[in-house]
């Protein structure tokens, strides 16, 4: 059982809108020490503002927020916390290694420049200016800048998007060290593999709501079932009507069924199909049970989008 001297950011049965769109409805939400928790919704599910609220760059209409017991909007709060975003305000003309310094001079107890450099992997780009960097490289750099203040807690938004492979399992590797060294990081990202492999607890919202709450291995064993792949003539809408099939998706000439009666709905299938071919069955994995919470497409999701 979780005591309050794990939690170091809580959001209290809050409520917000921008006009008449509801981002977030009555929703609970806390931030544990030490862990990673992913963000996972679909699109316009309330992660933008979810996170906005947390920086203080929002007010709630109503409920409560604290980070560290406090108001997020605090100087002493936001001298704990570090926000890797989609949107930076980092100037185009500065050097990697000026964008350090001035990002450091912020902070009363930075992080060390080489420990920021190692981090990133910027060693041979401190003479680049930002204007010069590639996406990678850019995104490089803000994970640094989000480590420049040395963060008890951090917000990591979509962070490998424009990665390579290589960069990412080595962002990947530094996430999981900041954990370990007891550092609390709270990622949003539409990779579920990312998710699977950071993450100590993931969080999926919908419509402004907490859905489903725990391990990655927890949301699978929550959506019980398992996932037949096959190709068939039989039409989406044809499958949809067979008892027990909980979710249809055509992938290429692959057909993609999620059940809680693998057996019934086989004997369905074939009975309207004897073509049927190329047939596999398998466990829902943690892709497939996030389709079943929500019923809709993973995707990250933009402040303009919550706020349309």
């Amino acid at each position: 059982m979780q005591t309050s001297s794990n939690r170091i950011a809580h959001i209290a049965d809050v409520h917000h809108s921008y006009g008449k769109v509801t981002a977030l409805a009555g929703i609970n939400f806390e931030l544990r020490r030490g862990e990673v928790l992913a963000l996972l919704g679909p699109n316009g599910a309330g992660k933008t503002t979810m996170v906005s609220l947390l920086l203080g760059l929002l007010r709630p209409g109503s409920g409560n927020v604290t980070v560290f017991n406090k108001d997020p909007r605090s100087l002493s709060v936001r001298r704990r916390i570090g926000a890797m975003l989609q949107i930076s305000g980092i100037g185009p003309n500065l050097t990697i290694a000026e964008q350090i310094d001035l990002f450091r001079s912020y902070y009363p107890n930075p992080a060390g420049v080489a420990q920021l450099v190692a981090a990133a992997d910027l060693a041979e780009l401190m003479d680049r200016r930002a204007k010069a960097l590639s996406g990678g490289q850019l995104q490089r750099l803000h994970f640094a800048l989000a480590l420049a203040g040395n963060p008890e807690l951090l917000f990591l938004d979509e962070p490998t998007t424009g990665l390579d492979v290589e960069s990412r399992r080595r962002l990947w590797a530094r996430v999981r060290d900041l954990s370990e060294s007891g550092r609390t990081v709270l990622l949003t990202t539409h990779h579920l593999e990312e998710a699977a492999a950071l993450a100590d607890r993931i969080v999926v919202i919908d419509h402004g709501r907490v859905i489903a709450e725990g391990t990655p291995a927890e949301l699978e064993a929550e959506v019980s079932g398992r996932r037949i792949c096959c190709v068939t003539r039989l039409s989406i809408k044809t499958i949809r009507t067979l008892d027990g099939v909980r979710r249809v998706e055509r992938r290429g000439a692959s057909t993609e069924i999620l059940t809680a009666n693998a057996e019934s709905v086989l004997r369905q299938l074939f009975a309207q199909d004897p073509e049927l071919h190329e047939l596999e069955v398998g466990g829902v994995g943690l892709e497939q049970a996030f389709l079943a919470l929500t019923g809709g497409e993973l995707d990250s999701d933009a402040p303009q989008e919550e706020a349309a």
